[in-house]
């Protein structure tokens, strides 16, 4: 009896330890087959307890600074001498004139400054010089909007002979930013507190907050053409630099309890 009690419990191990192999091998299988990677983790994930709240925010803003590039040729100089003159005269009777709007020097940049022969051609070969042209560009920064109309009749009447558009700018963006910023949250609470009044729920403090933009960083640009008047008696052109619109969204994120 004992010998069959024995016999009995060594096949019942070996029984299970046979069926323990088989689940092994077969997991192994398994885990290569589906390539499973080991350890494998389980997470769990709670109902978010927080209340997300779009706001917007906008700031209508009109350019506080202007800018103007000012032509100055000059055609037939018999020398290179002449052409400089020319131009240097010019040039100088714009600042003078600009100056007496106020407009301070540091304001004014003369660039592209350059001369060149011209050419007769008709008897071949490599031409012959027949005289000089010269060019440069004053650049006029306008810091009083409702200057520029003056200053572009100033230096056409002191013999700018070409206007080749005006900028508006606004000089210090980053103030509209953040009044927009402010905007839109005070806008994002006030729904949020809508909300929790139509849902029952009591919201608690702001645990994250989410901005974008509409605006690239640096000054903001309003470009117009201007066409040039013929001078003397020509009216002044009635520039408007009207108006840019700044907007700023948020998401607030709040704790719900």
């Amino acid at each position: 009896m004992a010998n069959l009690k024995s016999f009995t419990e060594k096949n019942k191990f070996l029984t299970t330890y046979t069926i323990a192999i088989i689940i092994g091998i077969v997991a192994l299988w398994l885990i290569n087959y589906f390539n499973i990677s080991y350890p494998l983790t389980v997470t769990s994930r709670s109902a978010s307890g927080e209340l997300a709240v779009v706001g917007e925010g906008k700031v209508d803003i009109t350019p506080d600074t202007a800018s103007v590039d000012l032509g100055i040729i000059v055609n037939d100089a018999k020398t290179v001498d002449e052409a400089s003159s020319r131009i240097n005269t010019v040039n100088n009777a714009i600042v003078a004139a600009l100056s007496s709007l106020g407009i301070e020097k540091a304001d004014i940049k003369t660039s592209n400054y350059s001369i060149n022969p011209t050419y007769d051609y008709s008897r071949g070969g490599s031409g012959t010089i027949t005289g000089y042209t010269g060019n440069t560009t004053v650049t006029v920064k306008v810091r009083e909007t409702s200057k520029l109309p003056q200053a572009i009749e100033a230096a056409t009447k002191a013999g700018a002979n070409q206007v080749m558009g005006t900028n508006y700018t606004v000089d210090k963006p980053e103030t509209y930013r953040e009044q927009a910023r402010q905007k839109a949250i005070d806008n994002a609470k006030e729904q949020a507190q809508k909300l929790a009044n139509q849902l029952g729920i009591r919201l608690g403090k702001v645990v994250n907050i989410v901005e974008s933009s509409n605006d690239a960083t640096g000054p903001i640009y309003f470009d117009k053409a201007v066409a040039m008047g013929s001078g003397g008696n020509a009216p002044i052109a009635d520039l408007q630099p009207g108006t840019q619109t700044i907007t700023s969204t948020v998401t607030l994120y709040f704790e719900k309890r």
